[in-house]
């Protein structure tokens, strides 16, 4: 089975038997449960689609919040199985993938790391100007980097390590931070 849904609960840390402590996100993985296995015959690719959370009021054709299709081979799975954390081993690295925290609208200096003209000694006009070249384009050219909304990327982070699994509670336990805010959605991946 190639991955599973969770949702990032927080940060913490865990002590090592040599008294070091490890940096962790703990990301609880409720039982998904397998919506579709796909085919190269049938749909021109191997793929399981996973369903998480399921909605109180089912709908007709919406029976859960989160769905994510994981390329690969199925195996002896069928439809309507349930994939547990238990699917990773302490030790193992995966891939994880999420969306990081909005920021609002920011300004140059913040969203791309620009330097700010000294105020001082005789640099009135410093921070003046237009944004364009002169007469030749006559107008600001596509890409510039402006102000805008800052965030909300999905970022994929890899080689990340699984410290402790809990298959009670149904938590996993990565080493290091996740991108996202608390009760965001998180796609964990086997590494190849």
């Amino acid at each position: 089975m190639p991955g599973i849904i969770g949702k990032k609960l927080g940060m913490a840390q865990i002590f090592e038997e040599g008294g070091n402590f490890v940096p962790v996100t703990y990301i609880v993985c409720e039982p998904n449960v397998i919506c579709q296995i796909k085919t190269t015959d049938k749909d021109g690719l191997d793929a399981i689609v996973l369903g998480a959370e399921k909605l109180k009021k089912e709908r007709k054709t919406k029976k859960f919040r989160t769905l994510c299709q994981f390329a690969g081979q199925g195996g002896d799975l069928k439809k309507g199985d349930e994939i547990k954390a238990d699917l990773f081993e302490d030790g193992e690295k995966v891939t994880v993938t999420s969306v990081s925290k909005g920021k609002g609208f920011q300004g140059q200096v913040r969203r791309y790391n620009f330097k700010v003209a000294r105020i001082t000694h005789g640099t009135k006009d410093a921070r003046h100007g237009s944004t364009g070249a002169c007469a030749m384009p006559g107008r600001t050219k596509p890409g510039l980097k402006m102000a805008g909304r800052m965030g909300t990327d999905q970022v994929t982070l890899h080689d990340r390590i699984v410290v402790k699994v809990d298959v009670s509670r149904n938590l996993i336990a990565i080493k290091g931070p996740i991108p996202g805010a608390k009760n965001s959605i998180v796609y964990l991946k086997k590494q190849a």
